[in-house]
């Protein structure tokens, strides 16, 4: 049975749900042994609890692994891979990822298909090259093209960074528990690289990929001024703010609010799409089966073909409307 690595990072004294996203990813990939990758310092009870989930652990505990240093995790992990030789080796698209991913990659002569949305195995009979090989979506040219692509497994398998948000955690803990296997940092490898400091975001920074409601507007908005009124609807919501490209370049909301497949990809319960058209390129940051609600002065766009419930007319007239009638039902 073919076996897909994930390396998993952390959040606070936890799993960063990204680890879970991408159990989820690997399992997709047909009949495989998922085994997470874990670094870092006194992390044995995050292994344990890694081990709930997948079916192996390797895990580097460590003090000179405190810290993220794609450099050096790199040189790390480089070793392991060769040794194990999975089909896959999948990467969370973060911060962190984004520097890790293209330097493991090279270090362990794997072909790297960078900021996937989407990936899946396929055949040697389905494949154009007539071998084994992962194919995945992502997007391309600022988020304004969708490109399906594919990798020839190198010897050492192949490397895929994934967005985050794309794929759902499981619904449960499996079954069984996996086994923990402690790995020591091999000799001669040593950080080349001081930390320095952590700088934390701004205050007031929001990340809407692990919001359950949402807000969101496009062009429809107009002006900057109007922003206030959909910010008073989204705090009668208990919802957060999100916005389209068009929003972001007129610089009325930050980027980190942009939702799509050039922004932020996102997995609420509730998506109210207030003024946005519903191109391919926004909903393709729209993942899992949110409840729409959308409202657009064109009866003919294409957000009204996703959304349960539609309604023809203008957000400057009906956002005063909606916040009214729900701060009276939320009394």
């Amino acid at each position: 049975m073919r076996e897909i690595f994930v390396v998993v990072e952390r959040s606070g004294d936890g799993l960063e749900e990204s680890a879970l996203e991408l159990l989820t990813a690997a399992r997709s990939l047909g009949e495989v042994t998922v085994s997470a990758v874990l670094t870092g310092a006194e992390v044995a009870d995050l292994a344990s609890e890694a081990a709930r989930w997948f079916d192996d652990v390797y895990v580097f505990d460590d003090p000179a692994l405190s810290q993220p240093d794609g450099d050096f995790q790199s040189r790390v992990l480089a070793p392991l891979i060769d040794r194990r030789k999975p089909f896959v080796t999948l990467v969370p698209h973060t911060n962190t990822g984004l520097e890790l991913a293209p330097m493991l990659s090279v270090r362990a002569g794997l072909p790297l298909i960078a900021d996937a949305m989407a990936i899946e195995s396929c055949t040697a009979q389905d494949s154009s090259a007539g071998v084994a090989c992962l194919r995945a979506v992502r997007a391309m040219h600022g988020g304004k093209v969708q490109a399906r692509v594919a990798a020839i497994p190198a010897e050492n398998g192949v490397m895929v960074s994934v967005r985050p948000g794309a794929y759902a955690p499981p619904d449960a803990v499996p079954g069984t528990g996996g086994a923990v296997h402690p790995e020591t940092i091999p000799e001669g490898v040593a950080p080349r690289r001081q930390y320095v400091e952590t700088v934390a975001p701004e205050p007031g920074a929001v990340d809407i990929s692990h919001a359950e409601v949402l807000v969101a507007v496009g062009r429809g908005i107009e002006d900057e001024e109007n922003l206030e009124a959909l910010r008073s609807l989204a705090d009668a919501m208990g919802a957060e703010v999100a916005c389209t490209r068009p929003v972001v370049d007129r610089k009325w909301l930050e980027k980190t609010r942009q939702v799509g497949t050039s922004g932020v990809t996102v997995r609420p319960r509730v998506y109210l799409a207030l003024g946005i058209s519903g191109s391919f390129q926004h909903l393709g940051g729209v993942k899992g089966d949110p409840f729409i609600a959308a409202i657009n002065t064109d009866p003919s766009a294409p957000i009204f073909g996703v959304a349960d419930v539609g309604i023809v007319g203008d957000i400057l007239d009906l956002i005063p409307l909606l916040e009214e009638k729900i701060r009276e039902r939320r009394g």
